[in-house]
């Protein structure tokens, strides 16, 4: 085994056994590491087959203010307010409220008494699949479906552990703060990675498995500018989508084309304005997207002053909720990955058991050389840097585009269970997204079952279909079947 294996399997290692190795060195010699590992066991138990008991303690969640109600609950949806980034829900987010069986088993500790009386939380989950595909091709036959690209096998999607502090916002009285730093583990890797920090991994040696921190970031809460302000600022996930890389936040397992081949990441700020109870604006300023400061100029043209701006706007009810946004925009010039995004979401609540999710977004990049354009780039010694462009024309630079339109259709069955429907359409009019210039579609079906707030596994069919061109299996077919199913396990 070489060094960099030893090295990626240390990481993972001390990912999953964190616990452990904090407990080690605060729990009682008198107690042992038993009576960690008891706490640990017996909060998994106390859990298993139930929804998630509500604290008749906590604070009310809306600190007085007229705010719509949570329209779902979690389980068996990955979130309870109609989710937005950029920010902790405002008017909604307490100090030390993620019931991480982690956090209870330090609980008795001095070290989990310290952690509680600083409002930091340690916590995660490990996240690991399978995929049963039509495709053969071992290597990256699934390709350009995102994520589990590799066909017919089981793998480490993602290990993560989160230190954070989350931010006061139920309150109207003081200013609060929080934080979160984040460390991802597994084949996920790829899809969070920005260029020049940690991306060796992807773009010099290809690897399967590798680590990155896709969120490393703080946060201030100001509850006296309108209905409260929040300013995030570092490394953080970009604002617009229904999905994301973090695996409890999702629907399904797999993902869509939309989600798969827009912005991941910006390195700023973020500032978020509740207005009243229906209406929030964010603006914000980065560097660019998937790509740091320090690769300005030739290294990445993308790397400039970079806008975002977006409105937010939920009924009375909570029934519905409209999320438009401009993300990563300046001049556009073809960078690592600067897209220039333009779209929104929209949910909306049937009633206690039928909700969507629906997501339309056209992306561009200026300045895109042409495939068959042999003038040399900043991205040509990178192993899976940015595609080129089909151009018209004989053209020998253009402007390359995608338009996507996304939609999940959920059904409830009951707290612990919930049916998944999903149908695209992705256009990849250019291939600079996919690398085949050709509309995509896609649809799936899948069941998230909750064994606890803490297990959940996730098992689904989709369909992948390029309707103009062969894209799949290494460029042989035009459509590939997957069934796959994996499991969440927080700790």
């Amino acid at each position: 085994m070489d060094s960099t294996s030893r090295v990626k399997r240390r990481l993972a290692l001390a990912i999953v056994t964190v616990a452990g190795l904090l407990a080690s060195g605060f729990v009682p010699a008198r107690a042992g590491d038993d009576a960690f590992w008891e706490h640990l066991f017996k909060a998994y138990a106390d859990e298993w087959g139930k929804p998630p008991a509500s604290d008749p303690n906590a604070p009310p969640a809306r600190w007085g203010a007229p705010f719509p109600p949570q329209p779902v609950t979690s389980p068996p949806y990955p979130f309870t307010d109609w989710p937005y980034g950029g920010a902790s829900t405002i008017g909604a987010t307490l100090p030390n409220s993620v019931g991480s069986p982690l956090m209870t088993a330090l609980a008795p500790t001095d070290f989990g008494k310290w952690l509680n009386a600083n409002h930091i939380q340690i916590y995660g989950w490990l996240n690991a699949g399978f995929n049963v595909s039509s495709a053969t091709q071992t290597k990256a036959g699934n390709f350009p479906a995102a994520y589990m690209y590799r066909p017919n096998m089981a793998q480490l999607d993602q290990a993560v552990l989160y230190v954070e502090r989350l931010p006061n916002t139920v309150q109207k009285d003081h200013i609060d703060w929080g934080f979160r730093v984040s460390a991802l583990y597994g084949e996920n890797y790829r899809y969070t990675t920005a260029y020049g920090f940690l991306s060796d991994q992807l773009q010099k040696r290809d690897a399967f498995y590798g680590f990155d921190m896709p969120m490393v970031y703080g946060e201030v809460y100001v509850p006296w500018v309108a209905q409260g302000m929040l300013i995030r600022f570092g490394r953080y996930i970009s604002v617009p989508d229904i999905e994301a890389q973090l695996a409890p936040n999702n629907y399904m397992y797999s993902h869509s084309f939309t989600y798969g081949y827009d912005n991941y990441t910006n390195t700023g700020a973020v500032a978020s304005f509740q207005l009243d109870k229906n209406w929030m604006v964010q603006f914000g300023l980065s560097v660019g997207t998937d790509s740091m400061p320090w690769n300005a100029g030739k290294t990445d043209p993308g790397i400039q002053p970079t806008g975002t701006a977006c409105v937010r706007w939920t009924s009375n009810s909570a029934n519905d909720n409209v999320y438009v946004c401009a993300n990563g925009i300046n001049n556009g010039l073809w960078g690592y990955n600067n897209l220039q995004w333009y779209g929104g979401t929209y949910y909306h609540k049937f009633n206690e058991k039928w909700h969507i999710a629906l997501e339309a977004y056209h992306m561009h990049q200026r300045n895109v050389p042409d495939v068959n354009n042999a003038n040399a780039t900043p991205f040509d010694s990178l192993v899976n840097g940015p595609f080129k462009a089909v151009c018209s024309g004989g053209k020998d630079y253009c402007m390359a585009e995608t338009v996507a339109l996304l939609g999940y259709l959920n059904y409830k069955l009951n707290d612990l269970n919930n049916l998944t429907w999903r149908a695209e359409l992705f256009d990849d009019k250019n291939g600079q997204r996919t690398g085949v210039k050709t509309r995509y579609f896609n649809y799936a079906f899948g069941w998230q079952h909750w064994l606890s707030p803490s297990v959940i596994i996730r098992p689904e069919i989709a369909r992948y279909e390029a309707l103009d061109a062969a894209a799949f299996d290494g460029g042989t077919k035009r459509d590939v079947t997957i069934f796959s199913s994996d499991i969440i396990w927080k700790f």
